[in-house]
């Protein structure tokens, strides 16, 4: 593991606390309120390409997850939102945890507008 700055370190703490906040997010919805605001005042700081990936990834996440949240809540009465919602939790843990993972190994996202789970 290599070396680094004390601002790069707390970039980094601050970037897994809100991939926590997305997770805890599942059982109290605010927190991802609190995560993607964290995002927006971060993203434009002095941060390496990786870390940057990590935020975009974290954008896509809150924005993508939303969508799915909205019509699966809007279709559950047809049933089919049941699945979607389903799918949504999935998803977002997948992705937070992957996410957490690359953070603690120091790589960037590889798709960070993906859709799935890279």
């Amino acid at each position: 593991m290599e070396q680094q700055s004390p601002q790069e370190s707390k970039i980094i703490e601050n970037t897994k606390l809100i991939y926590i906040l997305y997770l805890v997010s599942l059982a109290f919805g605010i927190t991802a309120i609190i995560g993607v605001v964290m995002v927006y005042i971060n993203k434009d700081d002095p941060m390496p390409d990786w870390l940057k990936s990590h935020y975009d990834f974290l954008l896509n996440t809150f924005w993508k997850g939303m969508i799915m949240l909205i019509v699966g809540v809007l279709t559950i009465i047809i049933v089919i939102g049941i699945p979607i919602l389903i799918f949504f939790t999935v998803w977002t843990i997948i992705r937070c945890v992957k996410g957490m993972r690359r953070l603690d190994l120091i790589q960037e996202q590889p798709v960070p507008d993906g859709w799935m789970f890279d």
